[in-house]
């Protein structure tokens, strides 16, 4: 991989928390920002296979703000050692912007409607169902799935493989979600970054020799819940995005719990580095997410 080497010599080294698992600590100096590596490969498919519908440029573009986004994230923490990158508040702001830019797209221009696909409605009630929102729930709605979700990646991103591996068993939903919209834009989107995944896996498995940094973790984020928007299963998240939920919901318990009582629910949060501290390996982990988020995905093809 000729981007490892490059990063190194950059002496973009992720720095690992003191507060996080103890075994993590000789993870640091390990090139990070390689989230790059499946982007390039992302935008190389899309290009070659000609891939411009609107929808396909849409969340093309999406996906590439949020890595630009999580890219200068990176590079004050790692290049110019600023310890919190962005600001809060201006990755919040970016993350809501280019959300909107989405979201009024795709209703705009699109003919996206403002209406949820209900799971399993066609196949209990014999023809699809659709909850309609309104405009202005509907953005507030989309938009706050969008950061959510970007976020949510994020937090999933702290083991080897563990988010690249959940994702791209994610993508493999929207990919064949594609096959039923007949979306071939969407459909070579939805296998490309799979394919990019892939090869990134081979380098970012458990011991990593890269990490995807958040130049890739809120890239992927805004591509699942971009993808959802675009095809009207937002709703299909909770199902094949449960760990990316079960994962934020594992912070938030954690930190509303321990505010209120002083008290600790979980070891440690996000809830994968609970399990760490409870013993698991990070293959161990992997696997178990990996297969959890893979009957998820089973489970939502019979609901499509």
């Amino acid at each position: 991989m000729v981007l490892i080497p490059w990063l190194l010599k950059l002496k973009i080294g992720q720095t690992v928390r003191t507060e996080g698992p103890e075994r993590h600590l000789k993870k640091s100096g390990t090139p990070t920002m390689g989230g790059i590596i499946f982007l390039l490969s992302l935008v190389v498919t899309v290009v070659v296979f000609q891939a411009f519908d609107a929808k396909t440029l849409l969340l093309l573009a999406t996906t590439l703000l949020f890595g630009l986004l999580g890219f200068l994230d990176d590079y004050l923490k790692v290049v110019l050692r600023r310890p919190l990158g962005l600001r809060a508040r201006e990755k919040l702001l970016g993350q809501v912007i280019f959300s909107l830019v989405l979201t009024f797209g795709a209703v705009a221009f699109l003919g996206r409607g403002t209406d949820w696909y209900i799971p399993f409605s066609r196949l209990l009630l014999g023809e699809p169902r659709y909850l309609e929102l309104g405009n202005v729930f509907f953005f507030a709605a989309t938009i706050f799935i969008m950061v959510g979700f970007a976020n949510a990646v994020n937090l999933t991103d702290g083991v080897d493989g563990l988010c690249s591996s959940v994702t791209l068993i994610v993508m493999s939903f929207f990919a064949m979600t594609s096959l039923a919209l007949k979306e071939k834009g969407l459909f070579v989107f939805a296998v490309a970054l799979m394919g990019g995944l892939m090869g990134f896996l081979v380098y970012n498995r458990h011991p990593a020799k890269v990490f995807m940094g958040d130049t890739g973790s809120l890239a992927l984020g805004a591509a699942v819940a971009g993808f959802a928007v675009l095809t009207q299963t937002e709703l299909f998240l909770l199902l094949v995005g449960l760990i990316y939920v079960v994962e934020t919901l594992s912070v938030i318990i954690q930190v509303l719990v321990y505010q209120l009582t002083g008290k600790r629910v979980f070891k440690m949060s996000p809830l994968h580095h609970h399990f760490e501290l409870s013993g698991w390996s990070e293959n161990k982990i992997v696997l178990v997410f990996s297969l959890v988020t893979l009957i998820m995905v089973l489970i939502s093809g019979y609901g499509l």
